[in-house]
């Protein structure tokens, strides 16, 4: 009789770990859209119309490394000719009149690094669809870039506030702390290298933009609105069992840019040299189920 229990025993301690063994490779969760970053510096190098640039001839640009990023807006397109705002937003930033005019939060914006998660999105709350293209309304850069001072070379760290319009109470570079407490422009950058700290605003409308749709749907000056498309669309179904993953690739190809006086390929900003640009050169999106 105890032998006959033992084994009764063993088969119900043996079934109820196969049973555990399959509920492990069952998603037991709804599923959820998943967003991730991804920042190449081999990716082309593209203009405001979406197509290959060059460096123009007198200025000189390098490949920033960039350590996080925020975005404001992401929207996904149907197609080319789909106006801005009237795709499926799945994600929308925190904003504030604080500073006076509407504004980014920026005390309250979501950041992610190279290959982190951004946004996760159950897919209940995505529209069905086929979707050609993504939108990305981009706000904040942060990252490492090369100059030199004095026949020395450096690596800095450079804050790029790259959204329409974002208000700023203060900021941290490396353990030093900007104030602000106001609003700033597209184009408001902040330096740190070795202790040293230095602001600046950047010309209106140097921000470099990619808009492959730049013809059918155009989007405002100085919204920093980077747009890409599927190579084979995004199809949500609405019958999805496993999360859909979602990378968004941004180019960094020579994405930091500068008016050159001593043309040697470095930037030399004790010599006068200028940034004009800061702008992401283009935005791939790849998706895998």
């Amino acid at each position: 009789m105890k032998i006959l229990k033992f084994s009764v025993l063993a088969a119900i301690a043996m079934m109820m770990s196969c049973s555990e063994d399959q509920d492990d490779n069952i998603q037991t969760s709804d599923p959820n859209l998943i967003i991730k970053l991804k920042f190449d510096p081999t990716q082309e190098r593209l203009n405001n119309l979406g197509q290959p640039a060059s460096i123009p001839e007198g200025n000189a640009a390098q490949s920033p490394s960039i350590n996080r990023m925020s975005a404001n807006y992401i929207e996904f397109a149907p197609g080319a000719f789909t106006p801005l705002g009237e795709g499926e937003v799945i994600f929308m930033g925190a904003e504030t009149t604080a500073g006076g005019a509407n504004a980014i939060d920026f005390q309250n914006a979501t950041f992610g690094g190279d290959g982190d998660v951004f946004l996760t999105v159950p897919l209940s709350q995505v529209t069905s669809g086929t979707y050609e293209w993504v939108r990305v309304s981009l706000a904040y850069q942060e990252g490492e870039i090369d100059l030199l001072v004095n026949g020395a070379d450096y690596t800095g760290t450079l804050a790029s506030f790259v959204g329409y319009n974002t208000y700023i109470t203060s900021f941290d570079l490396n353990g030093n702390t900007f104030e602000v407490n106001d609003n700033r422009l597209q184009g408001f950058w902040a330096f740190e290298v070795e202790g040293y700290t230095s602001e600046g605003q950047a010309p209106e409308g140097a921000t470099t933009v990619p808009n492959p749709l730049f013809d059918s749907s155009p989007v405002p000056q100085g919204s920093c609105v980077v747009t890409g498309e599927f190579e084979n669309g995004l199809t949500i179904t609405g019958e999805e069992t496993q999360d859909v993953e979602v990378v968004l690739s941004f180019s960094i190809n020579n994405s930091f840019e500068w008016t050159e006086v001593n043309f040697d390929g470095k930037y030399e900003p004790a010599a006068g040299e200028q940034v004009v640009d800061m702008g992401l050169r283009g935005l791939i999106p790849m998706v895998s189920n």
